[in-house]
């Protein structure tokens, strides 16, 4: 992460410096009118935007004026907020992760915690006195968690896990939310209430961007997001004790959220649907879990922090960048453990958030392929992700879909294994191509998908022919380094007279 960077404000002011960031001045109403302006700048690939000017909430004494969105979506911002210069290859942002997602830093108590400045509780809680858009026409209501952190920990051996859940406003005190026993906190979840309790919880808005960028990505079980954010910051996270549950958070955070989760379905409230990162709007209102809250407490002039959900061609937002670079470095992580050979590039595009994942080789048997997607399908990190595989040769640019489709034109047979279907796998409850009854969570645990393998790599299964250069496949039509060459260096003399 950049120096300097230790907070939000930081992170305004940082992106702002680079042209990165503007400031919404005109009036703007919460109830939609701020999502379809958000989802406008994304089409025309414009910068995060400060909202100062919203609806019911811009009068001298409210208590929160300001939405920030679009933090991290481009690829330039994802680079600056992570330390470069400027903006790197899809291959260097992806390393780059893979290295810091390995670190570990233990986090310490800050002596001073702004995000207790103010501090409400009892009658004085009332989630509406905070901007929180209603993003999109057919959510089912004001959706305060899209990018929050949720913390919660382990009530057997104290593991703390910082996720990126959805949850909707459903009282003044109540927030609904979508909680999968598959996910980390479910599983915390489950062993509270083999203990028959409820649940602690806190939810973050509005941090470091680190904390956005860890928390929405699959860090494996048992790991704390916490001392993975501080390996990003190359320093402690530091942290501030809750008030009213027995958890840590930033300690320079704009807003709190603490509260409890009941195991008992008498106290779900419906939630859904939402606006879902795939671009549709996801299931239908369904009871699930609620938070309790006990308290909540903010900076002064806090900024909520939130985000656009789904993905849209042309128009995909912070999490679908965010995404695509995380889902990479884990899946690349994977490979690597799994003694997966030559891979050379893994690529996902931002508007598939991970579901379809590109995979270049240096294919090394006429297997290899299989055993990419075999090795990203036996992972936990594939429960949302890699429905889709697609491998290619190291002659294929893996960030051209335009080159993905020359490859799968040309060195895909339908009807042979160079396309696998692996059916019946755990997979995303929120994929709409999955009939509603493979997408029950009550029911199954987990979505059922059926998997698919693209093997686009040349094969190796003809014999090899003089007239292909004693390959064993065509060669393509591509010129020889040598002869491109000899052309450049006569360039000047073509005596072209328009513009090539």
């Amino acid at each position: 992460m950049p120096d300097g960077i230790r907070d939000l404000r930081d992170t305004i002011g940082f992106l702002e410096e680079k042209e990165e960031l503007v400031r919404v001045a005109g009036r703007v109403h919460w109830d939609r009118e701020l999502g379809v302006v958000t989802r406008e700048v994304l089409r025309r690939k414009g910068p995060a935007l400060l909202y100062t000017n919203i609806q019911d909430y811009n009068l001298p004494d409210s208590r929160s004026t300001q939405v920030v969105t679009g933090l991290l979506a481009g690829y330039r911002r994802l680079s600056l907020l992570l330390g470069f210069s400027d903006r790197v290859s899809n291959y260097q942002l992806v390393r780059y992760v893979m290295e810091k997602n390995a670190g570990r830093v233990p986090t310490m108590l800050a002596d001073e915690h702004p995000v207790q400045q103010n501090i409400l509780l009892g009658s004085d809680i009332d989630l509406s006195q905070f901007p929180v858009p209603k993003w999109h026409h057919l959510d089912g209501g004001r959706y305060i968690n899209t990018f929050a952190g949720v913390v919660t920990r382990d009530p057997d051996d104290g593991w703390v896990n910082v996720g990126v859940y959805r949850g909707m406003i459903a009282g003044p005190d109540k927030i609904s939310v979508l909680l999968a026993p598959t996910q980390h906190w479910g599983r915390h979840l489950a062993k509270y209430a083999g203990r028959k309790q409820v649940m602690p919880v806190a939810c973050v808005y509005g941090w470091n961007p680190v904390m956005d960028f860890v928390a929405g990505s699959p860090v494996p079980f048992g790991v704390n997001e916490y001392e993975v954010m501080g390996a990003y910051l190359g320093s402690p996270v530091p942290l501030v004790k809750c008030r009213t549950v027995d958890l840590e958070v930033p300690a320079t955070a704009e807003i709190v959220v603490e509260g409890f989760i009941s195991p008992d379905p008498a106290t779900f409230l419906p939630e859904g649907p939402f606006g879902e990162f795939t671009g549709y709007v996801s299931d239908v209102p369904t009871l699930r879990p609620v938070i309790q809250v006990t308290a909540i407490t903010h900076r002064d002039n806090p900024i909520f922090r939130g985000t656009l959900e789904g993905s849209l061609p042309g128009a995909s937002g912070e999490n679908s960048f965010m995404s695509g670079i995380q889902r990479a470095a884990i899946a690349w992580d994977l490979l690597e453990r799994a003694g997966v050979p030559g891979v050379l590039n893994v690529v996902v595009h931002p508007v598939t958030n991970g579901t379809n994942i590109v995979v270049q080789i240096h294919k090394a048997f006429e297997g290899h392929a299989k055993q990419v997607a075999a090795a990203l399908w036996s992972s936990n990190a594939a429960l949302y992700r890699y429905k889709i595989v697609i491998v290619v040769d190291d002659d294929v640019d893996p960030t051209d879909y335009e080159a993905i489709d020359w490859a799968i034109a040309y060195r895909v047979c339908p009807g042979t294994d160079d396309m696998v279907v692996f059916p019946g796998s755990f997979g995303s409850s929120l994929d709409p191509s999955t009939p509603i009854d493979k997408r029950s969570i009550p029911k199954l645990g987990a979505g059922l998908w059926n998997r698919l393998l693209i093997d686009a790599t040349k094969t190796w299964r003809f014999d090899p022919r003089p007239e292909w250069q004693n390959r064993n496949f065509p060669p393509t039509v591509a010129n020889t380094d040598e002869e491109r060459q000899e052309v450049l260096d006569r360039w000047d003399t073509y005596g072209f007279t328009g513009r090539v």
